[in-house]
């Protein structure tokens, strides 16, 4: 089967076609993809702006004619924090719906942590044991723990990256008030859900997905992007320390000169660095391995795994 997934996040913007079946591992046929930022389309009254919506309705038109021309034959559309917590979200989705016909499903933030916690779960398989994974997306973090494909526990937090540098920076780089003021927050928020995750036990493994967190191991010296899947990749916690400071000390021109790091996420990659830092350090984490899979791969296999089946035990 040809897949269409539509992810709308927070920050990106990405149709994906992949070819895929029950029991196999998806295979990218297509990549399509804008950084609309739709948390900086959110007005005054957290509402998302006409020119959002506009540019929003654009390119689900567009997915929509690229998927077509893909020969997809099933098509998923989800949303993320950005829409969720608008507050005239469900307005939103009802115009896409009226201008482009398809259907958008919007993602809790647990649904969120645990599509996610999927995706890492079958990536790195059953011979990980207890893994705890985190997600820094542009509006919320995902954390999640468990020993199944289902995790115990699955929280999400509005620390997003995206939403931190709109609401607590206003300096470019940000002042050091600035920056003392949001660590303070970030770490308040994560160690209220510290002991009703550790509770469940020790990780074997802890990991993290994201653009934010795969930027942060680029710049302290994982593996490029175009060195493939399956290159080991990983951030140690005294490198995100070290991160954690100097990024807050550059503009966004500088961080968008450090290598793996895109002109539209130098900004918030400041506060995404807050973000993680504090996270390994709150639940003393030594190093996180990134994993390439995260919430769209979540959903995919999601789907895939209620396609109908056959169990064919006919020796051969």
């Amino acid at each position: 089967m040809r897949l269409g997934v539509l992810d709308i996040g927070s920050n990106t913007v990405h149709l994906l076609v992949v070819d895929a079946h029950r029991g196999a591992r998806p295979l990218p046929a297509y990549s399509h993809k804008e950084e609309l930022r739709l948390t900086e389309h959110l007005d005054e009254r957290n509402e998302l702006s006409a020119e959002g919506i506009e540019r929003l309705g654009e390119f689900v038109e567009e997915a929509l004619r690229i998927a077509e021309d893909k020969g997809v034959e099933n098509f998923l559309a989800f949303a993320t924090s950005a829409v969720r917590e608008a507050a005239n979200g469900e307005h939103v989705l009802d115009q896409i719906n009226d201008r482009c016909g398809v259907h958008i499903e919007v993602l809790s933030g647990s649904d969120e942590a645990r599509l996610t916690f999927l995706a890492v779960r079958r990536w790195f398989g059953w011979s990980s044991g207890r893994l705890l994974a985190f997600d820094i997306g542009g509006g919320s973090l995902e954390i999640a723990a468990g020993v199944d494909e289902e995790p115990d526990v699955a929280v999400s937090l509005p620390l997003g990256a995206g939403r931190l540098t709109r609401d607590w920076f206003g300096a470019d780089p940000p002042t050091a008030d600035e920056v003392r003021n949001l660590r303070r927050h970030v770490r308040a928020e994560i160690a209220r859900t510290v002991g009703g995750i550790v509770r469940y036990g020790e990780p074997n493994r802890a990991v993290a997905t994201s653009k934010t967190f795969k930027q942060l191991a680029r710049i302290a010296g994982a593996a490029p992007t175009n060195d493939g899947l399956y290159v080991s990749r990983s951030l140690s916690r005294q490198d995100m320390a070290d991160w954690a400071v100097k990024l807050t000390t550059m503009s966004a021109a500088e961080r968008a000169g450090l290598s793996g790091v895109s002109d539209g996420r130098a900004l918030q990659l400041a506060a995404g660095a807050i973000v993680a830092h504090a996270t390994m350090d709150l639940f003393e984490v030594d190093r996180l391995e990134v994993c390439p899979w995260a919430l769209r791969e979540g959903v995919i296999l999601r789907r895939l795994d209620m396609l109908p089946g056959r169990l064919d035990v006919t020796p051969r």
